[in-house]
Protein backbone atom coordinates (compact mmCIF):
# COMPACT_ATOMS: atom_id res chain seq x y z
CA UNK A 1 0.00 0.00 0.00
CA UNK A 2 1.12 3.53 -0.67
CA UNK A 3 0.97 5.82 2.32
CA UNK A 4 -1.36 8.71 1.45
CA UNK A 5 -1.77 11.15 4.35
CA UNK A 6 -4.86 13.30 4.45
CA UNK A 7 -4.83 17.09 4.22
CA UNK A 8 -6.55 18.53 7.27
CA UNK A 9 -8.53 21.79 7.35
CA UNK A 10 -8.13 24.51 9.98
CA UNK A 11 -10.88 24.19 12.59
CA UNK A 12 -11.85 20.68 11.51
CA UNK A 13 -13.01 18.43 14.34
CA UNK A 14 -11.17 15.12 14.18
CA UNK A 15 -13.21 11.97 14.83
CA UNK A 16 -12.10 8.57 16.07
CA UNK A 17 -13.01 7.07 12.69
CA UNK A 18 -10.72 9.56 10.91
CA UNK A 19 -7.86 8.80 13.29
CA UNK A 20 -8.35 5.08 12.69
CA UNK A 21 -8.30 5.58 8.93
CA UNK A 22 -5.39 8.04 8.85
CA UNK A 23 -3.13 6.49 11.47
CA UNK A 24 -4.04 2.96 12.53
CA UNK A 25 -5.10 1.60 9.14
CA UNK A 26 -2.15 3.11 7.25
CA UNK A 27 0.36 1.79 9.80
CA UNK A 28 -1.29 -1.64 9.75
CA UNK A 29 -0.97 -1.76 5.96
CA UNK A 30 2.80 -1.23 6.27
CA UNK A 31 3.19 -4.15 8.65
CA UNK A 32 0.61 -6.54 7.21
CA UNK A 33 1.36 -9.92 5.70
CA UNK A 34 3.11 -9.95 2.35
CA UNK A 35 0.92 -10.05 -0.76
CA UNK A 36 1.24 -13.11 -2.99
CA UNK A 37 1.28 -12.94 -6.79
CA UNK A 38 2.14 -15.22 -9.68
CA UNK A 39 5.17 -13.82 -11.51
CA UNK A 40 5.71 -14.23 -15.22
CA UNK A 41 8.64 -16.38 -16.33
CA UNK A 42 10.14 -15.48 -19.67
CA UNK A 43 12.99 -16.49 -21.94
CA UNK A 44 14.82 -14.12 -24.29
CA UNK A 45 13.87 -16.29 -27.30
CA UNK A 46 11.29 -18.89 -26.18
CA UNK A 47 9.38 -18.76 -22.89
CA UNK A 48 9.78 -21.57 -20.35
CA UNK A 49 6.83 -23.46 -18.87
CA UNK A 50 6.57 -24.40 -15.20
CA UNK A 51 4.67 -27.66 -15.93
CA UNK A 52 4.19 -29.53 -12.65
CA UNK A 53 6.72 -27.31 -10.88
CA UNK A 54 5.83 -24.29 -8.79
CA UNK A 55 6.27 -20.56 -9.52
CA UNK A 56 5.35 -18.15 -6.73
CA UNK A 57 6.02 -14.60 -5.68
CA UNK A 58 5.24 -12.36 -2.75
CA UNK A 59 5.87 -8.71 -2.05
CA UNK A 60 5.53 -5.95 0.53
CA UNK A 61 5.30 -2.41 -0.86
CA UNK A 62 5.77 0.65 1.33
CA UNK A 63 5.69 3.88 -0.63
CA UNK A 64 7.99 3.33 -3.62
CA UNK A 65 10.02 0.62 -1.86
CA UNK A 66 9.14 -2.96 -2.79
CA UNK A 67 10.51 -6.03 -1.00
CA UNK A 68 10.10 -9.20 -3.07
CA UNK A 69 10.68 -12.94 -2.87
CA UNK A 70 10.32 -15.09 -5.99
CA UNK A 71 10.51 -18.88 -5.96
CA UNK A 72 10.83 -21.35 -8.86
CA UNK A 73 10.65 -25.04 -7.92
CA UNK A 74 11.51 -27.22 -10.91
CA UNK A 75 9.11 -30.07 -11.68
CA UNK A 76 9.63 -33.18 -13.81
CA UNK A 77 7.71 -31.53 -16.69
CA UNK A 78 9.27 -28.05 -16.39
CA UNK A 79 10.86 -26.78 -19.60
CA UNK A 80 13.31 -23.88 -19.71
CA UNK A 81 12.69 -22.29 -23.10
CA UNK A 82 15.67 -20.65 -24.81
CA UNK A 83 17.76 -17.61 -24.04
CA UNK A 84 18.36 -15.84 -20.74
CA UNK A 85 15.53 -16.33 -18.23
CA UNK A 86 13.79 -13.54 -16.30
CA UNK A 87 11.02 -13.29 -13.68
CA UNK A 88 8.18 -10.76 -13.51
CA UNK A 89 8.15 -8.00 -10.91
CA UNK A 90 4.95 -7.04 -9.07
CA UNK A 91 5.41 -3.32 -9.92
CA UNK A 92 7.25 -1.42 -12.65
CA UNK A 93 10.77 -0.40 -11.59
CA UNK A 94 11.86 3.22 -11.19
CA UNK A 95 13.28 5.18 -14.13
CA UNK A 96 16.60 5.68 -12.32
CA UNK A 97 18.74 3.12 -10.45
CA UNK A 98 15.96 0.74 -9.35
CA UNK A 99 18.23 -1.89 -7.78
CA UNK A 100 19.77 -5.35 -7.93
CA UNK A 101 18.29 -8.50 -6.39
CA UNK A 102 20.06 -11.47 -4.84
CA UNK A 103 19.54 -14.95 -6.25
CA UNK A 104 20.29 -18.43 -4.97
CA UNK A 105 19.99 -21.87 -6.52
CA UNK A 106 19.48 -24.89 -4.29
CA UNK A 107 20.49 -27.81 -6.49
CA UNK A 108 19.48 -31.25 -5.25
CA UNK A 109 17.68 -30.29 -2.00
CA UNK A 110 18.46 -33.75 -0.55
CA UNK A 111 22.16 -32.77 -0.43
CA UNK A 112 22.10 -28.96 -0.46
CA UNK A 113 24.42 -27.33 -2.95
CA UNK A 114 23.78 -23.58 -2.87
CA UNK A 115 24.96 -21.38 -5.73
CA UNK A 116 24.78 -17.60 -5.30
CA UNK A 117 23.74 -15.18 -8.00
CA UNK A 118 22.29 -11.76 -8.75
CA UNK A 119 19.54 -10.29 -10.90
CA UNK A 120 19.68 -6.78 -12.29
CA UNK A 121 16.50 -4.75 -12.50
CA UNK A 122 16.37 -2.78 -15.76
CA UNK A 123 15.43 0.91 -15.57
CA UNK A 124 11.62 1.09 -15.83
CA UNK A 125 11.47 -2.70 -16.15
CA UNK A 126 8.58 -5.01 -15.34
CA UNK A 127 10.79 -8.11 -15.17
CA UNK A 128 14.24 -8.81 -13.82
CA UNK A 129 17.05 -8.58 -16.31
CA UNK A 130 19.27 -11.59 -16.81
CA UNK A 131 19.75 -13.63 -13.64
CA UNK A 132 23.45 -14.43 -13.23
CA UNK A 133 24.89 -17.40 -11.32
CA UNK A 134 28.43 -18.38 -10.49
CA UNK A 135 29.58 -21.43 -12.43
CA UNK A 136 30.54 -24.01 -9.77
CA UNK A 137 32.96 -25.67 -12.19
CA UNK A 138 35.02 -22.57 -13.04
CA UNK A 139 36.18 -20.01 -10.47
CA UNK A 140 35.26 -16.45 -11.45
CA UNK A 141 32.95 -17.55 -14.29
CA UNK A 142 29.40 -16.17 -14.18
CA UNK A 143 26.67 -17.18 -16.62
CA UNK A 144 23.19 -15.88 -17.25
CA UNK A 145 20.53 -18.41 -16.24
CA UNK A 146 19.23 -20.23 -19.33
CA UNK A 147 18.29 -23.76 -20.33
CA UNK A 148 21.28 -25.89 -19.29
CA UNK A 149 23.37 -22.90 -18.23
CA UNK A 150 25.32 -22.59 -16.11
CA UNK A 151 24.11 -26.14 -15.20
CA UNK A 152 21.17 -28.38 -15.90
CA UNK A 153 18.43 -28.27 -13.27
CA UNK A 154 16.33 -31.28 -12.26
CA UNK A 155 12.99 -31.85 -10.53
CA UNK A 156 13.12 -30.54 -6.96
CA UNK A 157 15.81 -27.92 -7.62
CA UNK A 158 14.86 -24.43 -6.42
CA UNK A 159 15.75 -20.93 -7.65
CA UNK A 160 15.03 -18.01 -5.31
CA UNK A 161 15.32 -14.33 -6.20
CA UNK A 162 14.81 -11.80 -3.41
CA UNK A 163 15.58 -8.28 -2.34
CA UNK A 164 14.39 -4.70 -2.48
CA UNK A 165 13.93 -2.31 -5.38
CA UNK A 166 12.48 1.14 -6.06
CA UNK A 167 9.19 1.22 -7.97
CA UNK A 168 8.07 3.79 -10.55
CA UNK A 169 5.09 4.93 -8.46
Amino acid sequence: MTFAPRTWSVGEIVTAAQLNTEIRDQLNSMFAAWTTYTPTWTGATTNPTIGNGNLTGRHMKIGRTCHIHLNVTVGSTTTFGTGSLALGLPFQAAASMPGVLSAICNRDPATPNFIMGAAQIPVGGTTTGAIWFANPGTAGDWNSWASGAPWTLAAGDVIRVYGTYQTAT
